[in-house]
């Protein structure tokens, strides 16, 4: 296992707390999955963003693919089993808790009002990380500005990221050839 020593045992009982906690899933996981595993020395906080960049161009859902990513970097290929099944054992057995009460529930008023109070929470827990993650990684006027961009792009004009990245991306390569050629 890399960094800390950690047993299979203790990966899969942190992903389970991860899973079992963390109302939202996805991005609102990123916070505690960073918590957990940096301060148990797992990861490195410089590390973490690069995860979390892999988890999101990998098809699937974030929760799992960080899972799996940082299940394979504290454990290899059975820390990256253990770590994804900790994840989503907890919100598949509550689903399936749920999914045969909910019927009975679906329109409790009780109910309709705990899903409203619990929404603005799960907005927060996506922000912060976010937030985190831009002020360690945007240090320069040009990459507040992309971030900013990006986020507009995205947000109100609908664009794909998949189109950001591309274009990016091949700004990227462009401008590392043009560079090359200058200095030759």
């Amino acid at each position: 296992m890399n960094g800390s020593k950690a047993s299979y045992l203790q990966l899969f009982g942190v992903f389970a707390k991860i899973g079992s906690f963390t109302i939202g899933g996805g991005y609102a996981m990123i916070p505690i999955i960073q918590d957990e595993l940096v301060r148990r020395g797992w990861i490195d906080e410089e590390e973490f963003p690069d995860i979390i960049a892999l988890a999101q161009t990998a098809p699937g859902l974030l929760a799992v693919n960080t899972s799996i990513l940082a299940g394979y970097r504290v454990g290899g290929a059975k820390g990256c089993v253990v770590a994804t099944i900790g994840s989503i054992l907890p919100s598949f057995l509550f689903i399936l808790a749920i999914a045969m009460v909910f019927t009975s529930f679906k329109d409790n008023p009780t109910v309709e009002s705990i899903f409203r109070g619990i929404r603005p929470v799960v907005v927060a827990l996506i922000a912060v990380p976010m937030i985190n993650m831009a002020r360690k990684n945007c240090r320069t006027p040009g990459g507040v500005l992309l971030a900013a961009a990006t986020a507009v792009l995205v947000a109100f004009l609908k664009v794909s990221p998949i189109y950001i990245l591309i274009a990016v991306i091949g700004y990227s390569v462009v401008s590392l050839a043009w560079k090359g050629r200058k200095q030759s």
